[in-house]
Parts: structure tokens; sequence; C-alpha cells
């Protein structure tokens, strides 16, 4: 017995068959793309060739006031600090970060900081740990 699809005619089904067989087969068979449309142009030759990540600074994403590596930075100590710890104090903030595995860099860092104090966000830490954060945006 010969498989097809009860929706359409075989005549159909064959047809629908050879309009995807380049992309159902792969590069392998002859040919990855269905038709020349589908196929990319490459660069002219006075062209630079296309990137999907843009160097610079002026690209990043970053905040203003902030670089990307202060971003990056910062987002790492969120990562040994959680909500548990916050509001905390110095004292708080080392043993949370101690009890997530936190990297000695940033351990150190934690016990650099003054002893009275409470923090209330990340970002108040980082500001005490002697960074900038984003300027605010009026």
């Amino acid at each position: 017995m010969e498989r097809g699809s009860s929706k359409h005619a075989p005549r159909v089904d064959e047809q629908m068959s050879q309009e995807v067989s380049g992309l159902v087969q792969g590069p392998g068979t002859g040919g990855s793309r269905v038709d020349e449309s589908r196929v990319p142009e490459p660069a002219g030759e006075d062209q630079p060739e296309a990137t999907t990540a843009p160097a610079g600074e002026l690209r990043s994403g970053a905040p203003k006031g902030m670089s990307s590596r202060d971003v990056e930075e910062r987002s790492r100590l969120g990562r040994f600090i959680t909500m548990a710890a916050l509001p905390g104090d110095r004292e708080m903030l080392v043993a949370n970060a101690l009890a997530n595995d936190a990297p000695d860099d940033v351990v150190a860092g934690l016990r650099g900081l003054p002893p009275d104090t409470v923090y209330q966000t990340v970002s108040e830490v980082w500001a005490a740990l002697g960074n900038k954060n984003e300027t605010t945006r009026w």
C-alpha cells in the first residue's frame, strides 16, 4: 500500500515534496535552497563582512555612566548576594556571599565595606565598593 496524504491528490503531494526537498535534505544533496532567491548574496568588494556583534562601547547597551564591563561586574556581584541578604550590613552580605560560593575577590571586597552601614540594594553595595552606577535619566 502506498502512503500519501488523504488531503491532497498524489500529484499535489509529489509537487509539494519537491518544493521542500532542498530544505529537508540539506546541502549534501545538490543544494540547501529550493530556489535562487533564498541564497544570500555575498558582500560587495568595497563592503565589510556582516557581523552579529559590532564592537565598541557605543553599541554595548550599557546605561549612561557605566561601561559594559561595569555592568558585567555588577551583575557578577549580584549573583552572589541574594535577596535574603538585603537589606543587610557587611556581616550579612559576607555570610550570604560565602553561602553562595562567591569567589575570593568578591568576598574580600565585601569584607572591606564599612561595618555599620546597612545596604538596601546590590547597586548600593556596588557604589560602596567604589564603583559607578548609571546616571539618572530625566
